[in-house]
Order: C-alpha cells, then sequence, then structure tokens
C-alpha cells in the first residue's frame, strides 16, 4: 500500500475515533504530499524516495520545535510535537543503530580506500544513497569524520 493511500485510511480511522492529535498528525504528511505532488515539475506523483524526504522533514521539524518548546519552558507544546513526531516516525522505515551505521561507514572507507579528511564527500556520498532512509545523515557525518580523523 502506498503512503498516501495508508494515510488516508489513518485519517479516516483516526476521524471514527475522535483522535484529534492523531488526526492533526496525519493531516499534517497528507498536506506535505499534497504540497509536492503539485510543485512545478512534479507531474502529479512524487517517488517513494520523495515520500521518505518529506517524513523525515516533518520528522526533523518535530524534533526542533520540541527542542525550542523545551528550551522555553513550554513543556505543553513539546509534548504535542513529540506525539505528533511519534505518529509520523511509524511510517519511516526502522532505524539503524548506531553500531549498524558504523559497520556501514567502515567498509565504505575500506571500498574506496579513503584515508583522510579530503574523502569526507566521497564517503558521505556513498553513505548517504546507501543508507537514505534507514538513519539520520547528521549520524553519518559524524561516524565518517570520527573514522577519518583517526
Amino acid at each position: 500500500m502506498g503512503l498516501e493511500k495508508a494515510i488516508n485510511e489513518n485519517i479516516k480511522t483516526a476521524m471514527l475515533a475522535k483522535d484529534k492529535e492523531k488526526l492533526e498528525a496525519l493531516r499534517a504528511v497528507k498536506a506535505a504530499i499534497l504540497l509536492a505532488k503539485t510543485d512545478k515539475g512534479s507531474e502529479g506523483d512524487i517517488s517513494e524516495d520523495a515520500e521518505m524526504g518529506i517524513l523525515k522533514k516533518l520528522v526533523k521539524q518535530r524534533k526542533d520545535a520540541a527542542d525550542l518548546f523545551k528550551s522555553q519552558g513550554r513543556n505543553d507544546l513539546a509534548e504535542i510535537e513529540i506525539f505528533q513526531l511519534a505518529v509520523i516516525e511509524k511510517y519511516l522505515p526502522e532505524q539503524m543503530s548506531e553500531n549498524e551505521v558504523r559497520q556501514h561507514v567502515q567498509d565504505i572507507i575500506q571500498e574506496t580506500g579513503a584515508d583522510s579528511m579530503k574523502d569526507m564527500g566521497r564517503v558521505m556520498g556513498m553513505a548517504s544513497k546507501k543508507l537514505a532512509g534507514k538513519t539520520d545523515n547528521k549520524l553519518i557525518a559524524s561516524i565518517v569524520k570520527e573514522q577519518l580523523g583517526k
């Protein structure tokens, strides 16, 4: 089942259950997908990679908003963002652990023969493609810097 279809089904379920918080999160995902579909050049359809990109963007927005609200002492608003974050994350593929990412990065470094920070761009490019949707690029970058900085 496609992401958009799944979101629409879950919106119906949330409406019937009168689950306002979940409904709000699902509607945000649906709106983002519709915006992407109506962008210039999209021809009314988006790829699965684009859908995952939208979800990751929404997750990042929720994390940033929750952190901001917490730093301002607005835990009531932070809790809403964290709840929405949890709802949206359910549609993302399972995220890899730090150790799994570390192993993949080490394999890529050996494969490319990278040995210094000059090679970071090449390693990051391969790692980002290989691990797309499975982990955060910040984690990849920190591991690559750690490995190549030795």
